[in-house]
């Protein structure tokens, strides 16, 4: 064989081991791309999952947060309420323990009108505190009076709580103005919206709702 004979056979097989190996790296590129792609979908699925979860965990949070929420409204209502009572049962019993009850007035939107979150003491309202005062004076004796104010539920619980003692306080000044009784004989307390006597859902029920309690006890 001659020279040239082996040299071309050398070139064709270096040829042909440079072409296979070709082929191998095309081959292990395009294994590697896939398990490329195969990893990256995994890693979708799995970030897609915590979304699925974190949603869902924020979902049942909300849910949890608007219970508790509810709850807690409800106490403070309750709360409100018993607290009324409470009061309520504490005047009765101040009541009883400073003697019988001889009159009771009542200024409600029905007989006398309050301006509309106003305090001041209407004409028709007077007229009732003077024909009290006249009893009082007549019947000669040392007495106790109570002042209650009352709002219908329109506003805040502590805007109405303010203005229902507002109104209690202008009817124990115009007691002691024009009465001269003596403010040591005399006791104001605001029940706000918090002791309604009729149904706040209608106008005739916010009226009667609206009004000032005065009792005397001898």
């Amino acid at each position: 064989m001659t020279k040239r004979t082996v040299s071309v056979l050398s070139l064709l097989v270096v040829l042909a081991l440079v072409g296979s190996t070709g082929c191998v790296t095309k081959k292990l590129f395009r294994k590697n791309i896939e398990e490329t792609d195969a990893r990256v979908a995994s890693a979708e699925s799995g970030i897609e999952a915590n979304e699925r979860r974190i949603s869902d965990l924020r979902t049942e949070t909300d849910s949890k947060i608007a219970r508790l929420d509810d709850k807690a409204e409800k106490a403070v209502e309750v709360g409100s309420s018993a607290m009324a009572r409470a009061d309520e049962a504490a005047m009765a019993a101040d009541r009883a323990a400073r003697g019988r009850l001889i009159w009771s007035v009542t200024l409600s939107d029905e007989r006398v009108k309050f301006s509309f979150a106003q305090a001041e003491i209407p004409d028709e309202a007077k007229a009732l505190l003077d024909d009290l005062i006249t009893k009082i004076k007549d019947y000669e004796k040392a007495v106790y009076v109570e002042i209650e104010g009352h709002t219908d539920n329109t506003g805040t619980e502590d805007y109405n709580e303010a203005l229902g003692m507002k109104r209690a306080m202008a009817v124990r000044d115009y007691l002691a103005k024009q009465g001269g009784l003596p403010l040591h004989a005399m006791n104001v307390i605001s029940f706000g919206e918090s002791s309604p006597v009729a149904d706040n859902g209608t106008s005739e029920g916010r009226a009667q709702n609206r009004r000032v309690v005065v009792r005397v006890l001898e």
